[in-house]
């Protein structure tokens, strides 16, 4: 229970996001979502149909702007184009070829993004869309200017940055794993304080009882070995690779937590440090890897 109260209310604390005795800077989220969390489920079944569900992601943008008034800055990194285009084109299962995913994540942005401005205005605020590749973590200049452009954002003009992997242009976009590896790296980046990755399961299951194990200390070989590579016919990842990601993301310094992004509101039980999903525990000292 301790460990639990250790992530409350995302770090935010006393003081309206300010570090005690340290910054008064807002705290940084980076919350990723995946195409399948981000999608429709198909009617009497738990399959999904890759189809954007606008009621889910009004919900999802509802509670990101709860988050901001309280004090924090969200950072959104999102799946979802191919998905988006795929519906688009009428296809009912991921290409397997390059090309034709390229095309379909070049249609589905666009209509992706129309959603999340049209919900973030409703709350009087900007979507910003920002693509990045591999490649762009490779140099330190194109990192720098992304962040600056990121810290812009977040700081003069009160938007949400929203992140997504280009996948009209990338050619080994699948070591990002669905975005769940993007996503940590953009927390560690950015100096994010927590990392949460929203999928369709509860969180990581202890294969002994098949129940969540709710604190992870560190991602060691044995919390690896817990998971099997899986990815849906709509996603790229799957546990092991939020796993990793988590890895990322603790060696920074940074909290994490996967959990069920089809629990009502739960970004906002998070903050109030419900028992939710699985927390990863930050490194006492920084790694990087």
């Amino acid at each position: 229970m301790q460990l639990r109260k250790s992530f409350k209310i995302l770090g935010r604390g006393k003081g309206k996001g300010r570090d005690k005795g340290v910054s008064m800077k807002k705290k940084i989220i980076v919350v990723k979502v995946g195409t399948a969390v981000l999608s429709k489920a198909k009617r009497l079944s738990r399959h999904k149909t890759g189809k954007l569900d606008p009621v889910f992601i009004k919900s999802l943008i509802a509670q990101i702007c709860k988050l901001k008034r309280l004090g924090l800055n969200v950072i959104l990194v999102s799946s979802g184009a191919i998905g988006a285009g795929m519906e688009a084109i009428g296809l009912s299962s991921r290409p397997g070829n390059l090309n034709k995913l390229q095309a379909c994540a070049a249609i589905g942005q666009g209509k992706l993004m129309k959603l999340y401005e049209e919900n973030f205005r409703f709350h009087g605020k900007h979507a910003a869309q920002i693509l990045l590749t591999r490649e762009d973590f490779s140099s330190s200049k194109r990192i720098d200017m992304a962040k600056h452009t990121i810290m812009s954002l977040l700081n003069d003009f009160n938007a949400v940055p929203v992140i997504n992997e280009n996948d009209t242009i990338a050619t080994e976009e699948i070591k990002f794993s669905d975005n769940d590896m993007l996503s940590a790296l953009v927390a560690r980046f950015v100096g994010a304080h927590a990392l949460v990755i929203l999928t369709d399961v509860d969180g990581l299951y202890d294969p002994s009882d098949k129940k969540v194990i709710p604190i992870v200390k560190s991602v060691n070989k044995i919390i690896e070995k817990m998971v099997e590579p899986s990815k849906s016919a709509l996603g790229r990842g799957g546990m092991l690779s939020k796993i990793q990601a988590a890895r990322i993301a603790t060696l920074a310094g940074i909290k994490c937590v996967i959990a069920n992004g089809r629990v009502k509101d739960v970004l906002l039980r998070i903050d109030k440090s419900s028992k939710i999903g699985t927390v990863f525990l930050p490194a006492l000292k920084k790694k990087r890897i």
